[in-house]
């Protein structure tokens, strides 16, 4: 027969296991606050790296702002000190190709009746700088030469090019629109340069364009005999 435990022994045995689990369960406590403690130094760290990010980023956005406020004015004061270069370079450049036109206008208009004379025109009249503004037809002839029923509209280029010649055929394409006291008249076209671009001088000719060029001290029509001017 087994010997029996006496009843102290049994309390103390379960004193020593309620103490034990009432320090196992103190332990958990403790590690649960150092885990929750540890959490929220986390967060607090996290919060200050995150803020600190931010001002960071914060900082170089307004100084990449401004960089860039910066360079823009920069570059808008460079595009417009350019602009403003460029625009004085046409300015001179149309200066001197206005003078140059005027220099050639100036020796072909006293020329101009002997050359269409020479042509089996019997033309009597030069008008330099014909202008019109009836209606939309805003248009500036060079030099016009006329008689009682035939006129020659001579533009004066200081070089002559494609896009010049597609001008001189707009012109003449309303010329009578702008001047209808010529609309009975045979029109003819011509163009005068100092200097032609290369097959322009061809490209004038199949339009039916006279073509006025610089010979020695004076100017002469190079268009050769077998030439059909066209009319307007």
């Amino acid at each position: 027969m087994s010997a029996s435990i006496p009843l102290d022994d049994i309390y103390a045995l379960i004193q020593r296991s309620q103490e034990e689990a009432d320090r196992r369960f103190a332990e958990a406590d403790r590690r649960a606050a150092e885990a929750d403690r540890l959490a929220a130094e986390t967060d607090r760290l996290a919060a200050e790296s995150k803020a600190e990010f931010d001002r960071q980023m914060a900082e170089s956005r307004a100084k990449f702002d401004q960089q860039m406020a910066e360079s823009k004015t920069e570059y808008d004061k460079r595009i417009a000190k350019s602009e403003a270069i460029a625009a004085q370079a046409n300015q001179a450049v149309n200066n001197l190709s206005s003078r140059w036109g005027r220099f050639v206008e100036n020796i072909v208009a006293p020329a101009a009746l002997r050359l269409f004379q020479g042509q089996g025109m019997a033309v009597q009249e030069v008008y330099q700088r014909v202008r019109s503004a009836r209606g939309n037809h805003n248009l500036e002839i060079d030099i016009l030469v006329v008689d009682d029923d035939v006129a020659v509209a001579i533009e004066v280029k200081s070089r002559l090019t494609q896009d010049s010649i597609r001008q001189v055929l707009r012109s003449l394409q309303q010329f009578k629109l702008a001047f209808p006291h010529y609309a009975s008249y045979r029109l003819y076209g011509a163009v005068a340069a100092i200097e032609i671009d290369k097959d322009v001088d061809t490209y004038a000719y199949n339009q039916g364009l006279f073509l006025i060029q610089q010979s020695g001290d004076s100017v002469s029509i190079s268009n050769t005999s077998d030439f059909k001017p066209r009319t307007w």
